[in-house]
């Protein structure tokens, strides 16, 4: 198993920047910046896309769509079929509602739970058999809240355990990106 993709899910411009949204841009940030990387836009993949190569595993692109949320799975289509990488070889950082805010999960496939993102990946790439990093935001209680709960800043509280789980997933990614499963969700589900 060979990551070969990291895609990073958030709302694009200024006014989602720092919203529960857009934790997996966050995490997508803060590992261009520990791997020296910048992202550049580019506009047949529909996202800011960086490159790095790991002696470990070889060449690694990250994504962060320029779409919408809902429409994520145009940039990660284009930038698959592009460079040819399977679904498998792909991972998804992603907010979670139904994890406590804070908490980390990591998982092959599965359901998208209602997630917009995961549903137009999952549509564009034919299959849910791609990686999910999911990243805790918790849930406002009642599902009529959710729209205006992802879409706002989490309180200084909650942001900090988000970004506390973020530097966590990057210190477990070298896991996963060797193919230490088993080991990668010991580490990120504890704590």
């Amino acid at each position: 198993m060979t990551i070969k993709m990291i895609v990073g899910l958030g709302n694009p411009g200024k006014e989602y920047e720092h919203t529960r949204h857009n934790a997996g841009f966050w995490l997508l940030d803060e590992l261009a910046w520990a791997w020296k990387v910048q992202f550049k836009e580019e506009k047949k993949f529909f996202g800011d896309v960086a490159r790095v190569s790991l002696p470990e595993s070889g060449e690694v692109w990250l994504l962060k769509p320029n779409t919408f949320m809902n429409l994520s799975g145009k940039a990660v289509g284009a930038l698959a079929q592009f460079y040819k990488i399977k679904p498998d070889e792909i991972l998804v950082v992603h907010d979670e509602l139904d994890i406590a805010c804070g908490r980390i999960r990591f998982k092959l496939g599965g359901g998208n739970g209602g997630h917009n993102g995961l549903k137009d990946i999952q549509a564009k790439l034919s299959t849910a058999d791609f990686y999910r990093l999911r990243l805790g935001i918790g849930h406002p209680g009642d599902r009529n809240l959710v729209t205006g709960y992802v879409l706002n800043k989490p309180s200084s509280e909650d942001k900090q355990l988000i970004d506390e789980a973020v530097h966590k997933s990057i210190k477990g990614l070298p896991l996963i990106m060797s193919g230490n499963l088993e080991e990668a969700v010991r580490f990120l589900h504890s704590g």
